[in-house]
């Protein structure tokens, strides 16, 4: 039985382009600086989010830590959304390695965050019994509110206040590619405000590892020190970079595939009895739905029966779901998911 993987992009595998590149990788000591691939991708990426240099990482949640802990002392305080990836998932990790506290504030319908509370967020530097506020993040597309894109005039509007009030700019675009598809402006529009961005290779992309942090020279010659510390420094890790290459050269462009999708099937998911399409989704590649109140069954009863008939969701709470559209979700696999979802809840 063929199974449908709906549950996130980061299920996308390598194509056989990628594969037969990374089989083929010129490859080097990374942590010398000798991997040709990995040299090769840092300066594309930061090409592509016109910044100055850019450092491979393994993870979208290890550069966020990075860009942090690179630009930040310890006891400094980041500003971030309530719903934003760092807070939300990635185990705390600023605070817990970086001795750096999370202040977190409301995230509008939108995603983004209100310039009067970031305004309100700020502390008082001369006043030593609060933490320096260092840094703003925001997160570009906001997952948690449905994969909504923020505009370029939006995130330049954050930078300028960041600058106003001396603290930093970090976006976690790890579906930036999807923002910039969305409000069809290249990526580095979107990046322009920030002094350090992160991007995602193994979501919609569909490379199998890493993200690339993006900012200064000096921030990224500290983030890769502080990759060392972590465990982070790797070897020939140019066979995971030439997918990249191959990501940033073909995947890009067609990612807007992956949005049409999304909104096939959202419409297919109107259809059935029980459902209702949460969050104004789909805004990019996901879409977000929740059960009517008169089901009686919860979201992890239905992912369960799902599952049995070769379809993979995920539930975001008691009642509500999210399925993301990626590279390997085909037409087939929204006929599927439509057939089988209607089947589920007619059952219940």
């Amino acid at each position: 039985m063929r199974v449908y993987d709906f549950r996130s992009d980061t299920v996308t595998k390598p194509t056989p382009v990628m594969r037969r590149a990374m089989a083929e990788a010129e490859v080097g000591d990374d942590v010398y600086g000798e991997d040709p691939t990995i040299n090769r991708l840092e300066a594309r990426a930061a090409e592509l989010l016109g910044k100055e240099s850019a450092l491979f990482v393994t993870s979208g949640t290890m550069g966020n830590l990075l860009a942090v802990l690179a630009s930040c002392e310890r006891g400094a305080e980041v500003i971030m959304g309530r719903q934003g990836h760092t807070f939300l998932h990635e185990a705390g990790g600023v605070s817990v390695l970086g001795g750096v506290s999370m202040h977190t504030v409301p995230n509008q319908a939108d995603g983004s965050l209100a310039l009067e509370d970031l305004q309100a967020a700020l502390r008082d530097p001369s006043d030593f019994h609060e933490p320096v506020s260092r840094m703003v993040i925001l997160e570009n597309t906001q997952n948690a509110c449905g994969g909504q894109a923020l505009s370029p005039e939006y995130s330049d509007k954050v930078g300028a206040f960041a600058r106003q009030n001396g603290l930093l700019l970090h976006i976690d675009g790890a579906r930036i590619f999807n923002a910039a598809a969305a409000l069809g402006v290249p990526a580095a529009e979107l990046a322009r405000s920030a002094d350090s961005i992160t991007f995602c290779l193994s979501k919609g992309l569909c490379c199998p590892v890493g993200s690339v942090l993006c900012g200064s020279r000096g921030m990224i010659a500290k983030a890769r020190r502080l990759r060392k510390m972590l465990g982070g420094g790797m070897r020939q890790a140019g066979i995971l970079a030439a997918a990249g290459l191959i990501a940033l050269d073909t995947m890009i462009d067609r990612l807007e595939e992956d949005h049409r999708r999304a909104r096939l099937l959202a419409e297919g998911l109107r259809t059935v009895p029980g459902l209702r399409i949460d969050k104004g989704t789909p805004y990019t590649n996901m879409v977000y739905l929740v059960l009517e109140p008169d089901v009686r069954a919860d979201a992890a009863e239905i992912v369960s029966l799902l599952k049995e008939r070769g379809v993979l969701i995920g539930d975001t709470g008691k009642r509500t779901f999210r399925l993301v559209t990626h590279h390997d979700i085909d037409d087939e696999a929204l006929e599927v998911c439509v057939q089988e979802f209607s089947r589920v809840m007619r059952s219940l």
